[in-house]
């Protein structure tokens, strides 16, 4: 009686498992990729210089706006322009990602990188 009362349990553990899952997502994980194999290297550099790119706009913007509110709280203002933070906040300005600029507000100290 007690194998019976096993197989039993362990039957209904299985069929508890196999229940229907959620349909599988039609939108890609990735909206640049084909999913196509032959393209799948290209997709990648492709992702992993996007991806370089945005890490380099958000350790540019970083580094100056520590800069900014450091000179904000010694100054008792915001820069006029990014300029004024070399060389007592920074060595100097740290270059924008290639294609970039730094648009700088000096009513609201905020810095962004910015497409030319």
């Amino acid at each position: 009686m007690k194998a019976y009362s096993s197989l039993v349990l362990l039957a209904g553990l299985l069929s508890a498992g196999c229940g229907k899952e959620g349909a599988p997502s039609s939108k890609p994980t990735n909206a640049s990729s084909s999913g196509n194999p032959l393209t799948a290297p290209v997709d990648y550099l492709g992702a992993a210089a996007r991806a370089q790119q945005t890490a380099r706009k958000l350790v540019s913007t970083v580094g100056l706006e520590q800069a900014i509110k450091m000179f904000q709280g010694q100054e008792g203002r915001s820069p006029k322009d990014l300029n004024e933070l070399v060389p007592d906040y920074l060595p100097s300005i740290p270059p924008t990602p290639v294609g970039m600029k730094y648009s700088y507000d000096p009513k609201t100290g905020t810095v962004q990188v910015v497409p030319k």
